[in-house]
């Protein structure tokens, strides 16, 4: 067995832990601890990628149990993927919390660890109820970063954000125990095999706890009508953790992926009715309301949390058509505005920091920040040349011909009402007249830039450019960045791989009852 596959696990648990541990007044050393472990996961995903490029799919059995039986954790081209988005977005978001967010509350650093640790056994987990436990493991870090520094604002939306997801984990919960009624293995590769041979009189049950799992991991990227937790949970958060969070909703994208690729898509379409139904309906509506929250954001955290939300209603689009090509363009796309967006909720924080009220007041940008600006505008938006504008390429590109007239004017739509709420945001913010002096300038009309020279702030405006930069460098390398994706999506649906992998001598569907 490859013991690396555990270290995207270990690192941060056995981080979190020592962070507890550790006197609450250095944070100095907290500091050092968390940053060190955090990039060690860099190499650590490097490694993995690697691995995974190979097209083999690695599986750790843990305690040495065989599969179905045993937990395993397993590492595809997706997976491998996820981490390292995960391991880029994590240096640059802790970096860019300074030591005035850190004694905000107690316990930032440790949580963000925990938070990591969610987030990559996510990814990794080869079974649903393991995928629960991460799911919650991450969620419950996030409760507590979401508030960190309270504030009535993020007392407000934290709220909300935790009795939503409590809900959907009672209802995650409800579907878990119901699949494995039905089919007696939680194995994600397994119960696949079980669904196929299911009971016609048992395919209700098996429909409505798939359609109910689905609709949990909805939640959880924000889709409609489950979305409205989202804008005010992460525009009410402190830059640095909504960078972070910039990922999480991709986390419920990933698992409608993984579990239609690998259990309900293996069942001969078991959810076809939700997946090209529903979900397409759903994935437009949501994409509609990103863009018209964004079109009536007042601020750039605001505009941020919106752009948000209309990305995954393109990616909902995009996982809803369940082809290759769709599936790659999607995963290409996820990674151009995971990375946008955490670029300019760092830049926000920088140009918009929350006072003691959790309100955010407007400062002077510089003309870092209006370059800056300007990038994360033209990949959000997916103007040319940048990735964004890539990705929504290959998502048009893979529509189906019957669903030309749907998608094509909705998408190109929605851009254009995306690119008058980012030109409205960034006249008001970069070259806005300032409330005092510069009376000359006020006089003759002419707009001026202000500048921003306090440190934190300079700080937050590095780690934007450095995620920002990023998504240069997406483009510049899409070529072998959308063949991985390619191969990527193509590895997901040879379900056949997964089964020769995972359980041990083919196991028949029966084995196990």
């Amino acid at each position: 067995m490859n013991h690396v596959l555990l270290l995207p696990i270990l690192l941060p648990m056995f981080a979190g832990g020592v962070l507890t541990a550790m006197p609450m007044h250095r944070l100095r050393a907290q500091r050092v601890v968390c940053m060190t472990a955090t990039l060690l996961l860099v190499p650590a995903a490097a490694l993995l990628v690697g691995r995974a490029a190979g097209g083999g799919i690695d599986v750790y059995q843990l305690g040495n149990w065989q599969a179905p039986f045993g937990i395993v954790l397993q590492l595809d081209r997706l997976g491998a993927l996820m981490l390292a988005l995960t391991a880029l977005l994590a240096p640059a978001a802790l970096a860019a919390a300074g030591p005035e967010l850190v004694r905000a509350g107690r316990h930032f650093h440790a949580l963000f660890q925990f938070q990591l640790m969610g987030l990559n056994g996510a990814f990794l987990a080869g079974d649903l109820f393991n995928l629960f436990v991460f799911f919650e493991i991450l969620l419950i870090a996030s409760y507590a970063l979401l508030i960190h520094g309270a504030g009535r604002e993020r007392i407000g939306a934290g709220l909300h954000y935790v009795l939503l997801n409590l809900v959907a984990s009672s209802f995650f919960l409800v579907a878990i125990g119901m699949l494995y009624g039905l089919t007696g293995t939680l194995n994600l590769a397994h119960m696949g095999l079980r669904l196929q041979g299911l009971p016609g009189a048992d395919v209700p049950l098996a429909v409505a706890a798939g359609v109910m799992l689905m609709l949990v991991f909805g939640l959880k990227a924000a889709i409609f009508p489950l979305y409205f937790w989202l804008p005010r949970a992460y525009a009410g958060t402190a830059g640095p953790v909504a960078a972070l969070f910039a990922v999480m909703t991709k986390v419920g994208l990933y698992a409608m992926l993984r579990c239609d690729a690998l259990v309900f898509g293996a069942a001969q379409g078991l959810l076809a009715t939700f997946m090209q139904d529903w979900l397409p309906v759903l994935a437009l509506a949501t994409l509609a309301a990103g863009a018209v929250g964004a079109l009536a954001a007042a601020s750039l955290r605001a505009l941020t949390s919106y752009l948000v939300l209309a990305s995954v209603g393109l990616l909902g689009i995009a996982v809803a058509m369940q082809t290759q090509a769709a599936w790659a363009a999607a995963l290409y796309y996820l990674l151009s505005t995971t990375l946008c967006t955490a670029g300019l909720f760092l830049l926000a924080d920088a140009l918009e920091p929350a006072d003691a009220t959790g309100r955010g007041s407007v400062m002077a940008g510089t003309r870092l920040a209006g370059v800056l600006y300007l990038i994360g505008a033209v990949v959000a938006v997916g103007l040319p040349p940048l990735s964004g504008f890539i990705g929504k390429v290959m998502i048009l590109r893979a529509v189906p011909p019957g669903g030309a007239i749907v998608y094509w004017p909705a998408i190109l739509v929605s851009g254009l009402v995306l690119l008058v709420a980012a030109s409205r945001t960034g006249t008001r913010l970069l070259w806005r007249l300032p409330h005092d002096g510069a009376n000359a300038a006020h006089d003759a009309g002419a707009p001026v830039p202000l500048r921003v020279r306090s440190h934190p702030e300079g700080r937050k405006l590095a780690c934007s450019a450095f995620l920002l930069a990023c998504n240069v460098m997406l483009t510049a390398f899409a070529a072998p960045v959308s063949t991985y994706v390619s191969q990527a999506a193509a590895q997901l649906q040879d379900r056949a791989a997964y089964i020769r992998a995972v359980l041990p001598g083919g196991v028949s569907p029966q084995a196990g009852r």
